[in-house]
């Protein structure tokens, strides 16, 4: 557990340095070897969309738990930086899902509150936490609000405000970052960092995100790309096959790396 220990104390030291953290998200053991032999990455996180597609199930916790551990130590033991886990809701056992994630290797996660009642959702920060501390180890939690990204067409204020009780709620109950995904401008990160404190924040890089130079200007702990960067390698596949159809081949700047 020593070794378990020493990566989840840098992931932390990560997102609580005033450097932005970037992590482009992995889902299986090339990608992630591929991610961490790139020069500048220094931790790894699973997209937990992306692994359930590689292995045939939708999104939204149809893939079953014990694959997705499976899953997310194959890619722990397949490197040697820290690695987060998105784990989506917990599995109805935060706990739980969170103790068998560190027993495989994981030394932080994403943890969605999917809207539920907010009493619920801090239980399950609480129980993720525990599961840490049980363990001995400084487990990096990233408790998740899908505030915006469930808000429809309430008032813009009111799915802030919640958002921010949410945090303050989340990192009261120990989670090391409160993650707010959704396409979010700068004046809404902003206004979550001045409420939360900077790097307590982590936001999501989609399309038409802020740059990451004004996320770091702005104090957020750290960006990820959850399953885009998995969208980014499929169209390359599928330009490929396109060009091969049209008569043409390889890339030029195709680069051997597995």
């Amino acid at each position: 557990m020593t070794d378990v220990a020493a990566k989840a104390a840098e992931l932390l030291r990560l997102h609580t340095d005033p450097e932005l953290l970037t992590v482009v998200n992995v889902w299986d053991a090339i990608t992630a070897k591929v991610v961490a032999s790139t020069p500048g990455t220094k931790a790894l996180a699973t997209a937990s969309h992306s692994i359930a597609a590689s292995h045939g199930y939708p999104d939204g916790e149809a893939i079953p738990r014990d694959l997705m551990i499976e899953a997310v130590g194959l890619i722990a033991r397949s490197v040697d930086l820290p690695v987060s886990a998105d784990l989506e809701g917990g599995y109805g056992d935060a706990g739980g899902t969170i103790a068998r994630a560190i027993d495989v290797g994981i030394v932080g996660a994403n943890l969605e509150d999917q809207m539920k009642p907010l009493a619920d959702s801090v239980r399950a920060v609480e129980a993720a936490v525990a599961a840490g501390e049980k363990a001995g180890i400084p487990f990096v939690l990233n408790a998740r609000t899908d505030a915006f990204l469930r808000a429809g067409d309430r008032d813009r204020e009111e799915v802030l405000a919640d958002a921010i009780e949410r945090g303050r709620a989340y990192l009261g109950a120990g989670a090391a970052c409160f993650f707010v995904p959704g396409r979010l401008d700068e004046t809404t990160v902003g206004r979550i960092v001045e409420a939360l404190g900077e790097q307590r924040i982590s936001i999501i890089g989609a399309p038409g995100s802020i740059p990451l130079s004004t996320a770091q200007r702005l104090g957020v702990a750290r960006v990820s790309y959850g399953p885009f960067s998995q969208n980014v390698a499929l169209t390359a596949l599928q330009k490929l096959v396109e060009d091969v159809h049209g008569g043409g081949g390889l890339p030029a700047d195709m680069r051997f790396l597995n």
